[in-house]
């Protein structure tokens, strides 16, 4: 029976829990009542899912009986589909009234600790594979480290690390400082202007540990500036972002509320646009032409929207841009869904709380998406973004990342948020 390795302490510890993983020789039987087949967008009835080690092995009709070692999964009464992959998380912190003054009172090995709760809420949710867009510190590279060394529980993490903006614009760590307390930022710290400074943003970041790359192309709703979505990269700065991204194998996110930020991202290269608020017919014809994917973060929107109505939950510098942006998220994703844009699922959970990131399944459905289209963005869509051939698909030699909900969610999508079963890389880390 493989459940979560036993993390035993020191490095000698780790060795042996790794030794005894790698070496188990049966295979699990997941018996499953029905299998959701989100790349071919059918439904599977009675399948057993053979995972040897880390990898699907096979798909074989009915219930195949366990061989004397294997154990076998019963999900006979469940749904059964890859692991979700969530395109925008931000693991190192979860908002709060006191989010503006823990960025002077904590440390990063305040925020690291708090991490590693939030990975492990971000797993028994059932999403097994998460795109950080946004840390500090190397916070969040040495969650990743930690999670894949068998420290901690948590899901597979990418990393776009520190966040690159323009000077003053929404992730430039001094917006919003006392100005007598701070220093002309550069491409180290994530704040580039120009060309040359975009090579050694993206060279920084590789050299930081990061799997991606992150811009802000627009102004944002956390940060304590007046516009949440001027446009703040040129053309020019983005493709050289982009150029220097590609010779290291990045792929790039933006983060963009405002349409001609957007435009901007979309024309220099990005990969995807986070958020899209007000995102024009425009923008989404050069999105469905160009391939670039829509990550909504829907959930986001209706959590700033909500907090927005309690007074002192914001500064009043981003409550109006909390009640003005929030509520349009929701909206501009069944327009640009509508339109034929490529979405891929993304929640921006850290803004709203980790663990709860099902939601999304369900704000999308609300708005229009069928629900096998739903679990399609957090599962070959968002694989196909994240750039991994294997990823998102129960299929024979792909990594063994399976997980399982009560019912029928095509027919119930909130029971999405009541996920049962959890293997991840062949490990169980949930079960019924």
């Amino acid at each position: 029976m493989r459940e979560r390795p036993v993390l035993w302490r020191g490095a000698v510890g780790a060795a042996i829990a790794w030794a005894a993983a790698a070496g188990a020789s049966a295979d699990v039987l997941v018996h499953a009542g029905r299998l959701l087949d989100t790349a071919a967008g059918e439904v599977r009835e009675t399948v057993t899912v053979r995972v040897t080690g880390n990898r699907i092995a096979e798909l074989a009709p009915g219930y195949v009986a366990p061989g004397e070692d294997d154990e076998v999964v019963d999900l006979t009464g469940a749904t059964v589909m890859p692991g979700w992959l969530d395109m925008h998380v931000h693991l190192s912190s979860q908002q709060s009234p006191t989010s503006a003054v823990d960025r002077f009172r904590l440390d990063p090995a305040d925020a690291a600790l708090r991490a590693t709760r939030y990975a492990e809420r971000t797993l028994m949710a059932g999403f097994t594979t998460v795109r950080d867009l946004g840390t500090y510190r190397r916070v969040v590279q040495a969650l990743r480290s930690a999670i894949e060394g068998g420290w901690i529980v948590g899901p597979r993490v990418y990393t776009a690390g520190k966040s690159l903006a323009t000077t003053g614009g929404h992730a430039d760590p001094n917006v919003g400082v006392n100005q007598e307390l701070t220093r002309d930022l550069g491409p180290a710290d994530g704040v580039v202007n120009g060309a040359d400074d975009a090579y050694k943003g993206v060279r920084a970041r590789y050299k930081e540990g990061a799997d991606l790359i992150k811009i802000t192309a627009t102004g944002g709703v956390l940060s304590e500036a007046r516009s949440g979505e001027n446009a703040q990269f040129t053309v020019a700065e983005v493709e050289a972002i982009v150029a220097a991204a590609a010779d290291y194998g990045f792929k790039v996110a933006a983060h963009a509320h405002g349409p001609e930020g957007m435009k901007r991202a979309v024309l220099g290269g990005v990969h995807s646009i986070e958020h899209g608020t007000y995102m024009t017919d425009e923008v989404m014809e050069l999105m469905t032409e160009r391939g670039t994917y829509h990550v909504p973060t829907i959930m986001a929107g209706k959590f700033v929207a909500e907090k927005a109505e309690i007074d002192g939950y914001f500064s009043e510098l981003i409550r109006p841009k909390a009640a003005a942006i929030g509520p349009l998220i929701a909206g501009t994703f069944a327009r640009s869904w509508s339109a034929g844009v490529p979405i891929a699922f993304g929640t921006d959970s850290g803004v709203s709380p980790h663990g709860e990131n099902w939601r999304e399944f369900v704000y999308m459905v609300e708005a229009g998406m069928p629900p096998m289209d739903a679990f399609r963005s957090a599962t070959v869509a968002a694989a196909d973004l994240l750039g991994s051939d294997e990823l998102g698909r129960i299929e024979p030699g792909m990594l063994a990342d399976i997980v399982a909900v009560p019912g029928d969610p095509l027919e119930d999508i909130a029971l999405v948020g009541k996920v049962h079963f959890v293997m991840k890389d062949g490990v169980i880390h949930k079960r019924p």
